[in-house]
């Protein structure tokens, strides 16, 4: 299956998608790591700055889009290496110190179930940092979902692309039956002024709309942007927008 990842378009607004990265990586304590994992690692730059900044002995990046992989070779360096799998195939063979993951396990259903499975494999004295998207009810979000299943009734219904984020208590409650009595779960509101209109157009087609194109001829990807364009900007208007963007912010350590 195409990805249709494409990191010249991703990094249209990389230091805006940076911000949160790095309020998670403050909340990270200081301490000995050996063994640690960014699940979701993307084009691996990012996760070269955690390795630089922690210093722990081995990191390993995961992500499983082949376009975002082949820019990891220029961040690879002694004891940080990348590997492509998705994060429902990713297993240890030894107990994590850290388990990091920045805006990628939104993409992924049934955290009930995903959270303790991770959640498992940090070692006592572990630590996790976990950051996810959680604006699925913005325009920007909610316009993509009525425009996908209007125009391809076959293949999106109406709760499809809902994220499956839940809510920060619910995450509280999950990493407490975890082991994980000391933490730290937010939700932040990361404001983004942005010149226009559309330019939220391509925001989300660096991430959301990724989704849609992936299960679309090129024709009908391009039907989808034109009507989904028209319909967002009739909504939000075509000046300059102030693009409020929900995130949830997740810390703990694991009890020894």
């Amino acid at each position: 299956m195409i990805s249709h990842w494409n990191p010249t378009q991703y990094n249209q607004f990389k230091d805006e998608r940076a911000k949160p990265f790095f309020d998670l990586v403050a909340l990270i304590q200081p301490g000995e790591l050996n063994s640690a994992v960014d699940l979701g690692c993307g084009t691996g730059e990012l996760t070269r700055f955690l390795f630089d900044q922690l210093r722990p002995v081995k990191l390993v990046g995961i992500d499983s889009s082949t376009e975002m992989l082949a820019k990891s070779t220029a961040w690879q360096t002694e004891g940080l290496s990348f590997r492509q799998m998705s994060i429902e195939q990713y297993d240890s063979k030894v107990p994590l110190d850290l388990l990091f993951s920045n805006a990628a396990l939104h993409w992924l259903p049934d955290h009930h179930l995903l959270f303790p499975r991770l959640l498992n494999l940090v070692a006592a004295g572990g630590q996790i940092a976990i950051q996810m998207p959680h604006n699925f009810d913005h325009p920007s979000h909610s316009i993509a979902r009525h425009v996908a299943t209007t125009l391809f009734p076959d293949r999106f219904h109406q709760h499809q692309h809902v994220s499956g984020t839940l809510t920060p208590e619910e995450y509280a409650a999950m990493l407490y039956a975890g082991g994980f009595a000391e933490q730290r779960c937010r939700m932040e509101v990361y404001g983004h002024p942005l010149p226009s209109g559309d330019a939220v157009v391509e925001w989300t087609r660096g991430s959301l709309l990724t989704a849609y194109q992936r299960q679309l001829t090129s024709q009908e990807f391009d039907h989808f942007l034109m009507t989904y364009r028209s319909a967002l900007l009739q909504h939000i208007g075509e000046g300059p927008y102030f693009y409020a963007f929900k995130r949830i912010l997740l810390w703990g350590k694991k009890s020894r």
